[in-house]
């Protein structure tokens, strides 16, 4: 499935989460979505999105947070996966964008890549309440509705294509103007 496909089955099953996506999900995410609890987490902090959206979750328990990660990022910053599965935060999704490579730096391919690692074993290993994979746009179609509403934290893995021809990022506009916009709307419930 490619990375458009799989969001956009997300961005039809939306209700009032908050979504935080970082690199290659940002930039596919705001041609998806143009909702105001979206926060595009884009200062090349790669693996900062998944702490900064737990952060939101545990500040604001009565909504739902999803964070969209890359796997590239998720291994720039494993320890935010442990962080996450020991908050215990059932407001938690954790959705990896699983593409083998680092898409928005050009498309190295990663470590992980046809090695025995396996990222849905990882976040099971660090006692995520439910971890659910999706390798087909068919599978992710027909299973995303029950797939979002498993209590958290949760982690679900999107074995996605990569994209080599479309890995720049256009940055969002000025933080601080989004983040004033982000305020108002998580401020809104």
């Amino acid at each position: 499935m490619t990375l458009g496909d799989a969001l956009q089955v997300l961005a039809d099953r939306r209700r009032d989460q908050v979504v935080v996506t970082t690199m290659s999900a940002a930039r596919q995410w705001m041609r998806t979505s143009d909702h105001p609890l979206d926060l595009h987490f884009v200062p090349s902090t790669m693996g900062g999105g998944l702490s900064l959206a737990l952060g939101i979750a545990i500040a604001r328990p009565q909504r739902d947070v999803i964070v969209l990660s890359g796997d590239g990022c998720l291994l720039m910053n494993l320890g935010s996966l442990v962080t996450a599965a020991v908050s215990n935060r059932p407001n938690f999704t954790v959705i990896v964008i699983d593409n083998g490579v680092y898409e928005t730096t050009g498309g190295q391919k990663l470590v992980t890549t046809g090695s025995p690692v396996d990222l849905a074993d990882m976040a099971r290993a660090t006692s995520f309440a439910n971890v659910t994979e999706f390798d087909s746009l068919a599978a992710w179609k027909d299973g995303a509705e029950t797939a979002l509403q498993q209590p958290g934290p949760h982690c679900i893995i999107l074995k996605v294509a990569p994209n080599y021809d479309d890995y720049a990022l256009n940055p969002p506009g000025p933080m601080s103007e989004r983040l004033d916009a982000f305020r108002a709307a998580l401020a809104s419930r």
